[in-house]
């Protein structure tokens, strides 16, 4: 089970990350582009769940395609799931109480990976293979 402290330390063992909050929910950003962050369930949300709408804490993260999101969706629905706010977005939004540790490494790692600069990333996966995406 994954905790925001599991969350924290990854994000920031990443190159030029930041933390902050905005509305009240905690961000990572890189080069102030948000790329994982704290989604609690809202309104419309929650009407358009249902019954299926978790009640633990949500992260958000931006994942490269529609394919990849599409991708999560349908392989672990147990861990990944979307609200109509995010429809035509490439984000995600992952159960932090059922995603594992090195899942959510990647998932962050990946975030990253899609919001930093090119020249940070190419530079950071220079240092860290594919292989190896954990920070």
């Amino acid at each position: 089970m994954a905790d925001w402290s599991d969350v924290r330390a990854l994000a920031l063992a990443l190159p030029e990350t930041a933390e902050r909050t905005s509305r009240g929910s905690l961000q990572w950003v890189v080069r102030a582009r948000g790329f994982v962050w704290e989604r609690p369930l809202r309104r419309a949300d929650l009407a358009h769940l249902g019954d299926r709408a978790p009640a633990g804490p949500l992260l958000g993260a931006y994942v490269p395609d529609l394919g990849v999101k599409e991708a999560l969706l349908a392989d672990d629905p147990a861990v990944y799931l979307t609200t109509p706010h995010f429809d035509g977005y490439p984000v995600v939004l992952a159960r932090l109480e059922v995603i594992g540790p090195e899942e959510l490494a990647e998932l962050v790692t990946e975030a990253w990976l899609c919001r930093a600069p090119t020249r940070l990333a190419r530079a950071h996966l220079a240092t860290h293979p594919p292989e190896d995406l954990s920070p």
